[in-house]
């Protein structure tokens, strides 16, 4: 028979009438005319029974359907900075430093792997110029390095390495330069897309091609050390001339920055997309200007555009350790495992991906307290998910779409992203009862739908069955791709239900019960910290206020309203260093960018000892280190040269012994 062997295809409107008239002309041809009519008026029903919904919204396109899958990668921020224990290198490393002795680009991509992570991004050139594989369009690369005597090309070694542990690969190019004496000028751009196209045709299939918002400012710019400026707007020409080599060389990768155009920047760089996120966003300009990568409003960047303009889901970035790059001094601040897992919940778990920045030490590979952690978020994850708890449940929808089952509630569980449940197109708030095969204890809820056909549901309201009563349990708005919903607390129940609330059917393609894996972890090397001065071991001099902001911790609170652009402390004790730390109270407002310290032995008489910038501190405002071992006298002065939208200072200072 002609429907023996019938497997389930997307028809619309035009396809089901064509269809109709073929099968009625068949059936005329081989029956007689009673049995004819009977079929010819089955056939609709039938028909119609197998329509798709139609979708909803802007659609994503196959390569970002591929990145959602993913889920989950990493990012290996490794360049002369860190051998100048920097967040930001200025451009003005000699390429001599740049010589790892033990470079493992296998080890940090087994690292990866292990941990759960399905990608390896590589930053083949970071704001400092300096270009990890050979280029021909600057000698700022390795080729002037001593490492594998000039003839050794990194990219393609952790290329090779993401291969070899079943990763995919991708790169980050930066679009600021701060090592090339051509920056803001035609010439760098022209420099900057040959750079882009060596990358997209000489390293294999990439997934991506990451660019970040970080555009002008000071460099060294060739010795010139001076800062410079570009309109942002137009000076990449990155719709006309940039990202199109992207396009044609690497149609599967999605392009990375802050606006998109595949997948955009969440906001902050904790690792977490908004408690509501849509994968819809409308990108929005400053004062109507256009908008583009650093030079735009990132104020609904967390949550998305609910039915905005584009497909353009969030990427949630975030470093393992506190800074981008290694330093030694935050050995003891790699992030846990259940730190990660909440990341992992907060991102993947809210229809974003995840992006865990590694920082391989100076020797070239990553410090045993990265990689213990790995390994431990990453069997935390596989058991975690290891087995879905709902697995036989009987579920019961009170409207399934055509009574068929090609939409029917054993879609649910099986495991595919893009079967699904979906009701008819007149019930957008079905409901769906779940009973288990047995009771089960859980703490984690799992949800999908199926975004071939757009993001559809507006919220989801859960309820459990207790005491013969229907008691609320979680409430949840927008799931996309993968919605993780985290209880309070484990749950012990055998039955629950969904109501679904969507402008349209809904098209749920996944449910799933599970427990959160937990088992203790601690670094066995875990340092103690940083000993901090008490409040009766140092002053502040000349500024009541500022000495009256001291807190019993021994922290200095400083805010804007105390209005000050220096400080000047008076120590008794033996000091090892001066830590800041932005207020977020006020944002980013008053946060220094930019410092100079000095001491004196009466407080008349300065010499400047350090000067530096707190590099990213906008966009990951933590805990900064100013390294004064060398300080032996009794009064020191911190100034701030550049604050962020204010003349004062706003954030708390610390001293450690």
């Amino acid at each position: 028979m002609l429907f023996n062997n019938f497997n389930y295809i997307e028809f619309d409107y035009i396809e089901v009438s064509i269809l109709f008239a073929i099968f009625t002309l068949y059936l005329q041809a081989n029956m007689n005319k009673s049995k004819s009519l009977l079929w010819a008026l089955l056939l609709p029903s039938f028909l119609l029974a197998q329509q798709a919904p139609e979708p909803y919204g802007v659609l994503p396109s196959e390569r970002q359907l591929r990145w959602h899958e993913m889920e989950t990668y990493c990012l290996i921020h490794y360049t002369p900075t860190t051998f100048q224990n920097k967040e930001w290198g200025y451009g003005d490393a000699d390429p001599e430093i740049f010589n790892p002795t033990k470079f493992d680009a296998k080890q940090i991509a087994q690292a990866a792997k292990t941990a759960g992570f399905n990608g390896l991004i590589s930053v083949a050139k970071h704001h400092d110029g300096f270009c990890l594989w050979p280029t021909s369009t600057t000698d700022y690369s390795v080729a002037s390095s001593p490492w594998e005597n000039g003839k050794g090309d990194m990219v393609k070694e952790f290329m090779i390495a993401s291969k070899d542990a079943g990763l995919a690969f991708g790169v980050y190019l930066s679009a600021w330069d701060r090592n090339d004496t051509r920056y803001a000028s035609p010439e760098y751009v022209t420099a900057y897309q040959k750079q882009l196209t060596e990358l997209m045709t000489g390293y294999g299939p990439l997934f991506t091609s990451w660019h970040d918002g970080a555009n002008g400012g000071d460099g060294y710019y060739g010795g010139k050390n001076e800062k410079r400026t570009i309109n942002r707007t137009t000076y990449y020409q990155w719709k006309d001339k940039t990202w199109p080599i992207v396009r044609q060389k690497q149609p599967m990768a999605m392009i990375f920055s802050d606006v998109g155009p595949d997948m955009r920047w969440v906001g902050n760089e904790k690792g977490f997309a908004a408690e509501t996120s849509w994968a819809t966003f409308t990108p929005q300009g400053i004062d109507g200007r256009t908008p583009v990568p650093g030079d735009s409003d990132y104020s609904t960047s967390p949550s998305g555009t609910r039915n905005g303009k584009y497909w353009i889901p969030a990427e949630c970035d975030v470093p393992q350790r506190p800074g981008w790059f290694y330093h030694e001094d935050q050995n003891s601040e790699v992030k846990t495992p259940n730190q990660l897992f909440e990341i992992y919940l907060k991102s993947v778990g809210r229809g974003a991906n995840m992006n865990l920045g590694l920082a391989p030490m100076p020797e070239g590979k990553l410090h045993d307290n990265d990689v213990k952690s790995l390994a431990a978020f990453g069997r935390k994850l596989k058991e975690t998910f290891a087995v879905n708890l709902a697995e036989g449940a009987q579920i019961k929808a009170s409207n399934v779409r055509g009574n068929s089952e090609i939409f029917g509630t054993a879609n649910l569980l099986d495991d595919d992203r893009y079967s699904y449940f979906a009701s008819d197109d007149h019930v957008h708030n079905p409901e769906l009862e779940i009973t288990l095969p047995e009771n089960q204890e859980f703490d984690l809820i799992r949800l999908r739908e199926n975004i071939k056909l757009g993001q559809r549901i507006d919220s989801v309201n859960i309820e459990v069955l207790q005491d013969g009563d229907w008691a609320p349990l979680a409430k949840v708005t927008s799931i996309g791709s993968t919605r993780l919903i985290k209880l309070d607390k484990p749950v012990s129940a055998s039955r629950l239900k969904l109501t679904l609330y969507a402008p349209v059917a809904p098209a749920l393609s996944d449910f799933g019960l599970f427990k959160e894996f937990d088992a203790p972890f601690s670094f066995d090397n875990d340092e103690q910290g940083k000993v901090e001065l008490t409040a009766d071991q140092y002053a502040v001099v000349g500024s009541k206020k500022l000495a009256r902001a001291i807190d019993e911790d021994g922290h200095l609170q400083v805010s804007l309203k105390h209005a000050a652009r220096e400080i000047i402390f008076a120590i008794n004790a033996p000091i090892s260093g001066l830590g800041y730390l932005p207020n977020p109270q006020s944002g980013t407002k008053g946060t220094v960018l930019k410092y100079e310290v000095f001491v004196s032995e009466d407080a008349k008489t300065w010499t400047p000892v350090t000067s530096g910038e707190f590099s990213n501190i906008r966009a990951n405002p933590v805990a900064q280190r100013i390294d004064l071992r060398r300080v032996k006298q009794k009064y020191i002065k911190f100034k701030a040269l550049e604050n962020v939208e204010s003349a004062n200072i706003s954030g708390t200072f610390v001293f450690y012994k």
